[in-house]
């Protein structure tokens, strides 16, 4: 018996495998959404399951994206996180698969990109429930998140999100810092 608690503890303690490359040179999650890229249609589908919409940009050969998919989301709890409350669409900065905005615009990835303002891989963008008509996925994201992080600000990103910490007074860079300590005291 306690060599089966042992074998247990350290399969829960295992990080899950970083994600595959594509052949798009993209590292491909388990987690992550094959769509047509019509952001209403995926905002409407992730709404349907209850989970957040998450607009993940990268590109081929990127260091911090490469990092982002060895060392943080294969964390378990991350992973997790992500799998049970994140509807996640990957977009390559330098793509040329069609994206259709929400007011209907069509352009390529990589035009996209520049439209919503992305200029740095991985960004992360976090859409609202609904958008308002006429707007850009760029002009409605709740939160941008641009660069790698470690896990615990990856984490308390993603419950600030889900958590709608956005809708209050608490800026993510205060709560950030109250979780770090609520961490700290739980050693």
């Amino acid at each position: 018996m306690r060599i089966f608690t042992l074998i247990l503890a350290i399969v829960i303690a295992t990080p899950i495998w970083a994600a595959e490359l594509g052949d798009d040179g993209l590292h491909k999650a388990a987690w992550m959404r094959n769509t047509f890229k019509d952001v209403a249609e995926d905002l409407q589908e992730a709404n349907s399951e209850g989970k957040r919409m998450l607009i993940l940009f990268e590109q081929r050969g990127c260091i911090y994206c490469t990092q982002m998919h060895e060392e943080v989301f294969p964390d378990p709890a991350i992973f997790q996180y992500i799998k049970d409350n994140y509807f996640v669409v990957q977009m390559n900065l330098f793509g040329d698969e069609e994206v259709t905005d929400f007011d209907g615009t069509v352009l390529s990835e990589k035009k996209m990109a520049s439209r919503w303002g992305v200029v740095f891989t991985p960004t992360m963008l976090f859409m609202p429930e609904t958008v308002e008509p006429g707007k850009t996925t760029g002009q409605s994201a709740v939160m941008v998140m641009p660069g790698a992080f470690h896990k615990g600000t990856t984490l308390d990103l993603l419950n600030f999100v889900v958590e709608k910490g956005y809708e209050g007074d608490e800026h993510f860079q205060k709560y950030h810092a109250r979780m770090i300590k609520q961490r700290a005291a739980q050693n």
